[in-house]
């Protein structure tokens, strides 16, 4: 089965960290990654740009409209995501639970809903 783990923090926790902390936590994130990698679990990973770069769209009555940043005000916010195969939930779990940024957030696990013929 698939998993999404989304990676959420809160951005000030992570900008009063110290540079050193900043370049270590990035090193043992890519270090986990190249880990998952190994492991057969990864699928894809990436970061996100902060929310300041963020754009909302809505279609209302056939209307778009695009507002700057996200969508509500959060202390945290999706940092980035891993999708990974894992053998069921649990699985996924322990894989979540070793991403370094658990640490500092949440990492939010969710099975991927297949739409078609294979689903």
């Amino acid at each position: 089965m698939k998993y999404l783990c989304q990676v959420w923090f809160d951005g000030a926790m992570l900008a009063a960290r110290t540079e050193e902390e900043k370049h270590r936590l990035g090193l043992d994130s890519l270090s986990y990654d190249r880990d998952l990698v190994a492991s057969g679990h990864m699928i894809h990973a990436q970061a996100l740009q902060p929310p300041s770069s963020a754009v909302t769209v809505r279609v209302r009555d056939g209307e778009t409209s695009v507002t700057d940043g996200p969508f509500i005000e959060t202390k945290e916010y999706l940092g980035g995501f891993i999708l990974i195969e894992a053998k069921d939930l649990n699985d996924a779990i322990r894989v979540a639970a070793g991403i370094p940024l658990a640490k500092l957030g949440a990492i939010e696990v969710r099975p991927i809903h297949f739409f078609g013929p294979d689903a």
